[in-house]
Parts: structure tokens; C-alpha cells; sequence
């Protein structure tokens, strides 16, 4: 054998160790490629709620730290896609690896996970402003950094199979991170918060951190070694194909936004106009990420015929309950998650349909994201100045059925007839409708649209007409409340209304929600007796009377103003202060032709302060008070800073040696009686509780049940309470201690559960 052959036989064995080698890699590349879009993902997931929850402390745990984070961690999301985009501008696969190596480990530079006091304390900037730059001073290189992940990941998977069958669809991966997402955000209430401290939380989503960087080094090793490093290095790249029209762009924006935009929207729909139950916003959110899993699979769990027929029947019955609302809950809370989770799937179905060739793929993602921003900002900072109430949400999910099948052609003349026969039917049950209710003839009417719409769902145009027609007449003929005014601001929806309240006639209702506020009767000789739960027979006002009747004169101070009930309890020589965050709840009390509890009723000093209570309470003089009540846990959003040890200490700290803290934990879903005889003891106090129910007969609205938790510094403070057989000793049951590094809602929701009448 010649010099020449053995050098190409050498060759030729080293290329083909090569090729063996580049093959086995293929083989397991698939499933490194999926494990590092799933792990980013879920470490993206964990991260959010666990450095809000950091925040809450210092900043508050107003509504606007949730929102402001949530509009943060989308514009992050959207830096790291632009990233990823611009990154796939470098021809070197190699070289792309290599820089966001170094960027992941620059990132790191901010671990472990700690809230940065660069800024210094919230005060001298606007607090919008304070939360974001200390968001990105705390964990935005990191968070942008793993966003990335998915969209550079699929496009290096897709580069390194360039000369394979699935180079075609690395979409697929994008299932794997949405299934990250979505076991994350599941685990962080019902696993993460209640096992472990916030200080362990941090320090392993740090660790986790630091075996990504590892996880992802191999991922890149693979990917530039197959199947040809020199043809990697070189950069070659996978065809680009036709170029995107921006009609397209357009289109995937459009698709994208509406779902986001539904996120937002079934979620203040249920708890403004159905039922208020904390975590309500895990499903809908669970929802929309497995929408995306579902889409982007190769054989999609749910076929797009599928969805597209079940979608159709399931708004339909969504547009009917806008107006006519149905008895059952469940039944109808199911219905809208039903019809925001089909339509949402249709949306990324389309999408998924319309996805273009690897080579663009992170330009799709970066405009997918680009609409995931525009349809959540939309909801949450448009739709509050411009809408009175939840109007966002039924507007977009008959705008998203335009994502529906269009035809081809004009529409036949028996499709032109149904869609006049459900038009026609619609407005012949408004004009049929009797003041007494729906009469069968009507509901025989208004039955004849929905049909006619379902049997049009493949013209989306005329499925639109239909649907507007039949959400506006459900509408229409809904018994209307008397609405006497209604507001809509950061905290949500403020809805004033009148009833005839048995025993009292005319009563006006405060509602934020399906939450009460607060009731006042307009009856000149009953428009001064405290309603609801600050009756003088329920356990508030029992103790505003104790109080009194040992003081001539005493300092109140109210967390939670509601409609200004207690106010009325005050005398000639009392003060009271309140300490409210909503400005507009401040505007319906304090207004006389609203609610007179404040200017009309009240005989003593009333003032108020906006903000969060836990910190403009912090500015209050020791020892002022002699009364604290403590009423700001409504049932769908519990502000657990308000509920920790060092909370709880804060109010110790603010009452009389021998003054009292009634906390009003009245809650249809959580049971919160343990945790704060928890806190109290662990705060250096002592404290009793009562669950109050009123006797057989009582009047509703004149007696509420209620349960309280009283606490005080001392026992002696007690001492008027324990020889009250109405007020027992506060046991935690083992509660574990909830302090600002751990809370548990969800501990305190499956009490709830085990015990569901409270006591």
C-alpha cells in the first residue's frame, strides 16, 4: 500500500469515526435540545412569582406590584426573543454558542437571587418606576437570557439536522417549553411556597440556574459538531425560502395577541361578574400555555377540526351567559374557561398552520411575543382608562373569531337565509321582550341565532355578525340591575347598586367584584346603623363597644375602607384614621351622595391615608392606638404581607399598651383564623377568636356571620374578652408560622375545603 492510500485510508477511518460520532450525537440530540427548552422555561416560570414575592415587603402588595411585574416580565420576554432573532445574524453556529455562553454567565453576575438596593428604598422614584428598575437590576439579565433559550435552541436544532426529515419541524420543541412552563407554574403554589422558605427557594433557583449554564454548554457542543463542524463554522445555513410578506407579520401579531389579551380578560370576567376564589388565575394561564402544547405538536392532542367545531359551540354559549346569567357556578365558570381555552387553541393553531421555515423561525417567535405584549398591555393598562367594566373581554373573544375559516366564494342562498333568520330572531326577541321576564316565545327566539350561527362557523364573518347579535340581545334581555354608579381603576371594578333589603327598603350595595364592601340603608332613621359585618351584634362591633365603654375617648385606626362603615361608631371625642389604597373606594365612601358613613354620620375626626397600609403605617407614631381593625382580605386576592409575623409586630407596635387588633378574616375560601393565632404568638401577643353566626331569623345584611381574631400585647389587654364565652382561645393547629420569607395560601384553601361552614 502506497504513502497516499494509507494517508487516505486514515483519512477515510477518521471521517468515519467522525460521522459515527456525529450520528450517535444526533441521537441523543433531540432529547438534550427538549431538556433545555423545558428547563429554561420552567425556571422562567419559577422565577416570577418568587422575586415578586421578595418585592412585596418592601414595595407592598397592592395589585399594581403584580401587574407591573407581569408587564416587566413581558417586555423581558421580548428582549431575550430580539436576541435570539439578532443572534442568528452570526453565520457561525460556533460563534453563536459561544457568546451566549458568555451571556449566560454574565448574567449570573446577580445570583444569588436577591432583591438589588441600588435604587435604595421605593420613595424618591415613582413606584412603577422603583419595581422596574429594581426587576431589572435583580433578575432581568438572567430572565432574558433563559427567554432566549426556546427560540435559539429550536433554530440551533434545526441548523445541526439541516440534512435530516425533522430540521423541518423544531417547532415541536417549542411543546417542550410550554410543558416547562406550565408544571412550573402549577408547583410554585401548591409545592414550591408551601415547602420551602423564600431564602431556599432563591438559593436553589440559583443552583438551578448554574446546572442550565452546564446543561446548555453540551447542548451547544452538539450542535456545532453535527453533522459537519467545518460546515457549522463556515456558516451554512438552511434555506431561506421566500421572504415574509408584513401582511403575514401582521397576522401572526393579530394571532398571538388575542389569546393573550383573553388571558387577562376571562380572568377579571369570572372574578369580577361570577365568583371571586383565589388562584383563579392559574387556570386560565395554565390554559393558554397548553393551548401552545397542544398546537405545536406534531400530532396534536386536539385536531384543528375539533377544535374549531367545539370552539364554535362553546362561545356561542359564552355570549349567551354576558347577559343571562346561569344559577350554577361551576356550570358557568366552565363554559368561559372552556371558550377562552378553544378559542385561544384555534389562535396558536393558526399560528402553528401559518409557522415559516426554520430559517425565520426566530423572527416568528420574536413577533409572537411582540403580540403577546400588545394583547396583555391592552388589558392592562388600555382597557381600565377606556372601559367602565370587563367590556375587553367579550370585544376580543368575537374579534378572535375572525381566526375562524373565512370560505371561498360568496355565501350560498341557503347560507344567506340562516344568516337572516338568526339575525331577524334576535331582534324579534327584543322586540317581544315583556318586563316580567323571558317568555317562552322569546326563548324559542333566541335560541333560533345560536343554531343558525353554528351551522355558518366555517364563514367567519357571519359567525361574527351572529355572535355580536347574540351577545347584545342575551344582553338586552338580561334583568338589569339597578346600577347607580360604577368605577373601574387599577384595583378593578367598584359597582354601587340599590336593592330593597328586607327590614331596611332601600339599601345601597358596595361591591369591588362579587366582593361586598360595605351596605347603607337610605331610610333617614337607618341610615346610620352599621350593616354587614360591622353590625354591632357581630364580633367588630362588639369590640368597638368594649372599648368605648371603657374610654371616653379613643384613636381608631381602620386598615380597609370599604364604604366607611365604621365610622359610625365614632363619638363627639374620637378619631379615626383610615388606611386605604384604592383611591377610587376613597372617592365612593367619602362622597355623600354615595355613602354618608363618613360625612354625615361619623361624630368624631376622620381622616384618611392612601397607600399600602403596611407601609404608610410604618409612618404612624408608636403606640397611638386603641383600636386597630384590620379589614383588607377579600376572597380572590388575600394580601398575604398584611398576614406575616413581621406584619404583625408592625401593628403590635402601633396600639396602646392596652389596646386592641381586630382582624376581620371572614373569607369563603381560606381559612386564615390559624394562621394569624400563629402570628400573634409568634409576634409576642396574645389573642382570641370568634366565629360568629348569627341566631335563626336574622335579617340579611342586618346580621353577617364573621369570623375575627382579636390581639393585643398583653392578656390583661384580653381581659374584658375571656370572660366572654363568645370569644375562645386562638390556636394555630400546627400551623406553620407565615412570616414575609413563607406563606401558604393554598394551605390555608385546602382548610378551607376540610372545614367549609369556617369555625
Amino acid at each position: 500500500m502506497t504513502d497516499a492510500a494509507t494517508k487516505n485510508t486514515a483519512r477515510n477511518g477518521a471521517g468515519s469515526k467522525r460521522e459515527d460520532g456525529s450520528i450517535q450525537s444526533r441521537r441523543i440530540a433531540p432529547g438534550l435540545f427538549a431538556a433545555a427548552v423545558f428547563a429554561s422555561a420552567a425556571l422562567v416560570f419559577l422565577v416570577e412569582p418568587m422575586i415578586a414575592k421578595l418585592v412585596l415587603p418592601t414595595l407592598g402588595g397592592s395589585p399594581a406590584v403584580w401587574n407591573t411585574s407581569l408587564a416587566f416580565f413581558q417586555a423581558a420576554l421580548l428582549v431575550g426573543y430580539a436576541y435570539a432573532h439578532l443572534l442568528q445574524r452570526i453565520a457561525s453556529l460556533r460563534r453563536q454558542a459561544l457568546i451566549h455562553g458568555a451571556v449566560l454567565i454574565a448574567a449570573a453576575a446577580v445570583l444569588p437571587l436577591r432583591v438589588s438596593h441600588v435604587l435604595g428604598e421605593p420613595g424618591a422614584l415613582p413606584p412603577a418606576v422603583w419595581l422596574v428598575g429594581v426587576l431589572t437590576l435583580s433578575v432581568g439579565a438572567p430572565f432574558a437570557a433563559l427567554s432566549a433559550t426556546a427560540p435559539l435552541v429550536q433554530a440551533w436544532y434545526a441548523r445541526a439536522h439541516s440534512c435530516e426529515a425533522d430540521a423541518a419541524n423544531p417547532y415541536v420543541l417549542y411543546a417542550a417549553s410550554n410543558l416547562g412552563s406550565l408544571l412550573a407554574l402549577l408547583a410554585y403554589p401548591v409545592i414550591v411556597e408551601p415547602v420551602l422558605r423564600l431564602g431556599t427557594q432563591t438559593l436553589t433557583w440559583s443552583l438551578g440556574y448554574g446546572a442550565f449554564v452546564l446543561l446548555m454548554a453540551v447542548v451547544a457542543r452538539v450542535a456545532w459538531t453535527a453533522p459537519d463542524p467545518s460546515t457549522a463554522a463556515a456558516g451554512d445555513d438552511l434555506d431561506t425560502g421566500a421572504r415574509t410578506s408584513w401582511l403575514e407579520r401582521l397576522i401572526w401579531i393579530a394571532l398571538a395577541a388575542a389569546p393573550s389579551s383573553l388571558m387577562l380578560g376571562v380572568t377579571s370576567h369570572i372574578s369580577t361578574d361570577i365568583a371571586s376564589a383565589p388562584f383563579l388565575w392559574v387556570a386560565p394561564l395554565a390554559l393558554y400555555l397548553l393551548t401552545f402544547i397542544i398546537a405545536f405538536q406534531t400530532r396534536p392532542l386536539i385536531a384543528p377540526r375539533y377544535a374549531l367545531m367545539f370552539q364554535a359551540a362553546a362561545v356561542l354559549g359564552c355570549f349567551i351567559t354576558f347577559g343571562l346569567t346561569m344559577s350554577v357556578f361551576l356550570l358557568q365558570l366552565g363554559l368561559h374557561l372552556a371558550g377562552f381555552f378553544l378559542t385561544a387553541l384555534i389562535c396558536h393553531q393558526a399560528l402553528a398552520a401559518r409557522r415559516p421555515e426554520p430559517a425565520r423561525l426566530t423572527e416568528f417567535y420574536l413577533l409572537m411575543s411582540l403580540g403577546g405584549v400588545i394583547g396583555g398591555g391592552f388589558n392592562a393598562f388600555v382597557a381600565p382608562l377606556i372601559f367602565n367594566n370587563v367590556v375587553e373581554y367579550p370585544l376580543v373573544l368575537m374579534l378572535a373569531c375572525l381566526a375562524r375559516p373565512w370560505g371561498r366564494g360568496n355565501l350560498s342562498s341557503r347560507q344567506i337565509a340562516m344568516l337572516i333568520a338568526g339575525l331577524s330572531a334576535a331582534g324579534a326577541a327584543l322586540a317581544l321582550n315583556a318586563p316580567q321576564g323571558l317568555t317562552l316565545p322569546v326563548k324559542l327566539l333566541l335560541a333560533v341565532t345560536p343554531v343558525m350561527a353554528f351551522q355558518l362557523r366555517d364563514r367567519a364573518w357571519a359567525f361574527l355578525a351572529l355572535s355580536t347579535a347574540l351577545a347584545f340581545t342575551s344582553q338586552m334581555l338580561a334583568p338589569q340591575p339597578d346600577v347607580l354608579k360604577t368605577e373601574r381603576g387599577f384595583f378593578g371594578v367598584l359597582r354601587m347598586t340599590r336593592i330593597n333589603a328586607p327590614g331596611l327598603g332601600p339599601t345601597r350595595l358596595l361591591a369591588h367584584g362579587t366582593t361586598l364592601h360595605g351596605a347603607q340603608a337610605e331610610d333617614p332613621a337607618q341610615l346610620c346603623r352599621p350593616l354587614v359585618y360591622y353590625a354591632p351584634t357581630t364580633p367588630i362591633g362588639q369590640v368597638f363597644a368594649s372599648v368605648q365603654t371603657r374610654k371616653p375617648a379613643i384613636r381608631i385606626g381602620a386598615i380597609g375602607m370599604g364604604a366607611g362603615t365604621v365610622a359610625a361608631y365614632t363619638r363627639a371625642g374620637d378619631s379615626l384614621r383610615f388606611f386605604e389604597i384604592d383611591p377610587l373606594v376613597v372617592s365612593m365612601a367619602t362622597n355623600p351622595a354615595y355613602f354618608t358613613y363618613i360625612k354625615g354620620c361619623a361624630r368624631g375626626r376622620i381622616d384618611w391615608v392612601l397607600g399600602d397600609a403596611r407601609l404608610t403605617l410604618a409612618h404612624e407614631p408608636a403606640g397611638q392606638f386603641d383600636l386597630l381593625l384590620v379589614d383588607a382580605f377579600s376572597s380572590d386576592s388575600v394580601p398575604a404581607h398584611l398576614l406575616t409575623v413581621e406584619a404583625m409586630r408592625g401593628y403590635l407596635a402601633k396600639i396602646k399598651p392596652d389596646g386592641v387588633i381586630i382582624m376581620h378574616l371572614s373569607n369563603r375560601n381560606l381559612e386564615l383564623m390559624a394562621p394569624v393565632a400563629g402570628i400573634a404568638q409568634a409576634a409576642g401577643g396574645a389573642a382570641r377568636r370568634q366565629h360568629y353566626v348569627p341566631p335563626p331569623g336574622a335579617v340579611p345584611l342586618i346580621d353577617t356571620a364573621e369570623d375575627a381574631v382579636i390581639v393585643a400585647r398583653n392578656t390583661a389587654a384580653l381581659a374584658p374578652y375571656r370572660s366572654d364565652p363568645r370569644w375562645t382561645p386562638a390556636l394555630s393547629h400546627g400551623v406553620r408560622i407565615w412570616t414575609d420569607d413563607y406563606t401558604n395560601l393554598f394551605g390555608a384553601l385546602v382548610r378551607r375545603l376540610q372545614q367549609p361552614h369556617g369555625g
